[in-house]
């Protein structure tokens, strides 16, 4: 199982080793690429003014958030929802200079570099030469942005969770058909050898496709409503399947 967090903070302002602070975070789990429906969210009080050109992407005031907790409050939450994940974030180093900034604010451990992947990179690599801001992405995908009237964390988690299946070549649906615990190597291996997935049975083949079997009951009742019918039935030229046809 291979599990991920899409993840989006919104801050006063843009700079954390000057001071700027968290307001909100917003997280969306994935499971095998699959959003799970898991999310965190929570908004913070940051201790100082939010800037106007922070606000005007955001629309979070200072009454707002005034009353809202310390990131020390839900500090030990939001490590407990992120766990083992790989983190999955849009210009990575913004978002994750922030939180281990806070982190190390309480005397907590800093994200691992190992597990964050910026979808930014990513697109760049994908799209040489292209804008490649998260509104971009959206507009090359067709994703839906239409509830995005101002920046929010969770829900530009949720549209990161999006562009990150189509950067990964998109969505194809298995319907739960294959094997949890079969890695790609093994699926090559298979379809190599054509041996099937271990866990799945294979069912029995019948060479000879079996006839409808129908009742002497079922044919009589037939029989009754095609003699009901005016006009001529021209089925009745055609001789039906014995009852024994098939087996």
């Amino acid at each position: 199982m291979s599990r991920e967090v899409v993840l989006d903070t919104e801050t006063t302002g843009v700079d954390a080793r000057n001071g700027d602070r968290i307001i909100e975070i917003g997280c969306v789990e994935l499971i095998n690429h699959c959003t799970t429906g898991r999310t965190f969210h929570t908004y913070l009080n940051p201790e100082r003014a939010v800037s106007e050109g922070a606000f005007a992407v955001h629309g979070l005031s200072d009454a707002f958030l005034a009353d809202k907790p310390r990131f020390a409050a839900i500090a030990d939450k939001l490590i407990s929802f992120l766990g083992d994940a790989r983190l999955v974030i849009h210009n990575a180093p913004f978002d994750v200079g922030f939180l281990d900034m806070e982190l190390q604010k309480i005397g907590k451990t800093k994200l691992r570099p190992e597990l964050v992947v910026d979808t930014l990179v990513m697109a760049r690599r994908k799209h040489p030469g292209a804008s490649n801001s998260l509104d971009a992405l959206c507009s090359r995908y067709g994703i839906d942005t239409s509830r995005r009237i101002k920046h929010g964390a969770l829900l530009d988690a949720e549209i990161l969770s999006d562009v990150y299946i189509e950067l990964l070549g998109g969505r194809q649906a298995d319907f739960g058909l294959s094997a949890p615990s079969q890695g790609p190597r093994l699926a090559v291996a298979n379809a190599q050898t054509g041996s099937e997935p271990a866990g799945l049975a294979s069912s029995p083949r019948r060479s000879t496709p079996r006839l409808p079997h129908v009742s002497a009951d079922e044919r009589s009742a037939h029989e009754r409503f095609i003699a009901t019918l005016s006009g001529a039935a021209i089925w009745k030229d055609y001789a039906a399947p014995s009852d024994d046809a098939g087996t």
